[in-house]
């Protein structure tokens, strides 16, 4: 099968595309380098340099003819959402939309879209929200994952386009970014591993839902099977503070003299999150295999060997 991963040379596509390369498909990515590296693009893959929003992106769909598309690039950050909420949109919505319709003209049979469950639902109302609960972002980072979702559906009922958009609770693992400020558990590490001391944003109390990136790249591979459209929340069910994670990191980098420092919290974030993977469990035949504990030693012990 011929698969193209938008974002393909980030943490999560990265992941997915080896996956896909060792059971045998053909893989093309689509990435500009803003957020991903070239060192994370599979030698076996096809690779194009090119932006998302590009009018020329359709050049490449037209020549490659994929199967199914996994959208993943993205605007990555929260924070830049709230400061810049048209550059946000400009790669979120608008990148997005292109790739639909880029998709759409070129007979892709479905996109599997990287939304975000952390974001979509806003400040929860229960615990584990399912599928049904109220969407009400409280950042654009959460509007403009929203609205793609919205664009599918539009593209499904209107073209027949196939999606499945994966609601990610908060991923982490190898390859993930410790420059960044996405991912809580790629920082403290890289940080820890200097001899620094993590700044835990706020109290250290607001929880998320944290999910093991190989546990991710299992849901995208039953995705492409499975004949589900709609959203569908990729999570644990289960909260995990910045606190509990930050005492967990401690203990497996085994230094002792390493304090606990509390900064601002950050504005347009959700104090707590979990997500109800039921759905996912039903419709995709997935479930969370990788517990926070292993998942943590996996991943501190990746960044102990690759230190950026």
């Amino acid at each position: 099968m011929k698969i193209m991963i938008t974002g393909g040379a980030g943490f999560i596509g990265s992941n997915i595309a080896d996956r896909l390369i060792d059971e045998g498909n053909t893989v093309i990515i689509v990435d500009d380098l803003s957020n991903g590296k070239k060192e994370n693009i599979n030698k076996k893959a096809v690779f194009y340099k090119k932006d998302i929003r590009d009018a020329d992106l359709a050049d490449i769909f037209i020549k490659e003819k994929p199967h199914i598309v996994i959208h993943n690039a993205a605007q990555l950050s929260v924070r830049i959402s709230v400061e810049d909420p048209v550059y946000d949109a400009e790669v979120n919505v608008k990148g997005g939309l292109n790739v639909f319709n880029c998709s759409m003209k070129t007979g892709v049979k479905k996109i599997i879209f990287a939304s975000s469950g952390g974001t979509v639902y806003g400040e929860q109302e229960k615990f584990p929200a399912d599928e049904s609960h109220s969407t009400n972002p409280i950042s654009p980072y959460g509007v403009a994952k929203l609205a793609s979702e919205k664009y599918l559906h539009y593209f499904y009922k209107t073209y027949g386009l196939e999606y499945i958009a994966l609601r990610y609770a908060n991923i982490y693992g190898p390859r993930q970014d410790p420059l960044g400020e996405a991912g809580v558990v790629a920082i403290f590490s890289s940080i820890i591993l200097k001899g620094g001391s993590p700044v835990i944003n706020g109290d250290g109390n607001q929880t998320r839902d944290y999910v093991y990136v190989k546990d991710v790249v299992e849901a995208n591979m039953r995705a492409i099977e499975s004949n589900f459209v709609g959203c569908v929340n990729i999570s644990t069910s289960k909260e995990t503070s910045v606190n509990e994670l930050f005492a967990a990191l401690k203990q497996v980098s085994g230094n002792n003299s390493i304090v606990e420092n509390h900064g601002p919290a950050k504005a347009g974030e959700a104090f707590r999150s979990s997500l109800d993977y039921s759905l996912a469990k039903k419709v995709l035949g997935w479930q969370p295999k990788t517990s926070v504990k292993e998942g943590i030693e996996l991943t501190f012990a990746w960044f102990k060997e690759n230190t950026f």
